[in-house]
């Protein structure tokens, strides 16, 4: 996947649809979230084992990659609007929870 050319085609979208002025990092953020609530709105009352195989059911697995479509494009907006380099930003989180929580 090509975050940067991802980031761009979301910029190109929502420029011809002029959503500029809405886009900010507050209202993408929270975007986000309501997204997030979707994906986990699929989930919620299922058991734990319900849930491990909810992706078996094709209508169920496509409403789940829906969700996480939504939820990953709204963070690639998020990271744009912030200047965030995502692949730097993912490095650095995993080494600080390497120090966080060391292998027993």
């Amino acid at each position: 996947m090509d975050i940067q050319a991802l980031q761009s085609t979301l910029r190109d979208f929502a420029a011809a649809r002029h959503w500029q002025p809405f886009h900010t990092p507050k209202n993408l953020s929270t975007a986000l979230m309501v997204e997030a609530a979707e994906l986990v709105e699929i989930f919620q009352w299922m058991t734990a084992e319900q849930s491990q195989t909810a992706q078996s059911d094709p209508g169920t697995k496509e409403k789940i990659a829906d969700e996480v479509a939504d939820v990953l494009l709204y963070l690639l907006q998020v990271a744009d609007h912030c200047a965030i380099d995502i692949p730097s930003a993912v490095a650095n989180k995993l080494v600080k929870n390497a120090v966080k929580h060391p292998v027993p």
